[in-house]
């Protein structure tokens, strides 16, 4: 079931959401040469909670899971896609992808984000291919929000994303995972996948809130699950990136909601 939000949830969400996005981009600015990814959870659940907030993720168990979450923050790197747990013993190194993922539970309510950055590498030296797939991949979040209209549809949102998507290169778009309602929980109605067709899905109608998040690939679509039953990778081992930003819909343009 679809939720509207009311306006004072909508308030909460907007706090929140500024809450989220303040926490993630001081987590971009730790990732560097030799830090732990687990390094980069701690930083995060400290920073949540010194405003006052919960972790979204910290042992959260959807339906069909084996085990809770057992970090606030999903860290996943190179060919990893989403939902990394992060380790003391994986140590990021100069030109890894890292994807920071995060979810915040603020008054009651619930935001999500995501980014993905390149760590640090000697001036001249940057993969040239994985600036593309990151810019590509942040892009498509943009040209998805743009389409989240009211009177549009969520097929529309997924067309608009496809469509970039394919006209720069031959990128791989995960299908099996995908955008979500956000709000009351971290995961709500609609299911909002990163490929559709125009005027297919649920409608979009002012008070809906919800998560879009493009993972593009560079190489195939498909993905493979580790023994851990969280981590998702690319089936080829080639990099992933992944943008996400929680958004209101309006009577006009979408709002981001996970901003400063």
């Amino acid at each position: 079931m679809i939720i509207i939000k009311t306006k004072e949830e909508i308030e909460i969400l907007r706090e929140g959401g500024k809450h989220l996005a303040t926490v993630l981009f001081k987590l971009k600015g730790k990732v560097a040469p030799g830090v732990s990814t687990k390094d980069l959870d701690s930083y995060a659940l400290k920073l949540i909670r010194e405003m006052g907030d919960e972790p979204a993720f910290l042992n959260y168990r959807p339906a069909g899971a084996k085990t809770p979450f057992p970090a606030s923050l999903c860290v996943s790197v190179n060919d990893e896609v989403v939902h990394g747990i992060p380790s003391s013993t994986r140590i990021l190194k100069e030109g890894d992808i890292v994807s920071l993922d995060l979810g915040l539970k603020h008054r009651g309510l619930f935001t999500d984000m995501a980014l993905t950055v390149l760590v640090a590498v000697p001036e001249g030296k940057i993969n040239v291919a994985n600036q593309k797939l990151l810019e590509v991949t942040e892009k498509a979040l943009q040209v998805g929000i743009d389409a989240a209209q009211a009177g549009n549809t969520v097929g529309d949102i997924g067309y608009a994303m496809e469509n970039f998507v394919h006209s720069q290169g031959k990128y791989g778009i995960v299908e099996i995972l995908a955008g979500h309602g956000v709000g009351r929980a971290i995961h709500e109605d609609p299911f909002i996948p990163n490929f559709g067709k125009k005027g297919k899905g649920e409608k979009l109608v002012p008070g809906m809130v919800v998560a879009l998040e493009p993972m593009i690939n560079a190489g195939t679509k498909n993905v493979t699950i580790d023994d851990d039953d969280w981590t998702f990778r690319t089936a080829d081992n080639k990099p992933s990136a992944h943008f996400e930003h929680t958004i209101l819909i309006t009577e006009e343009e979408a709002e981001v909601l996970t901003k400063l």
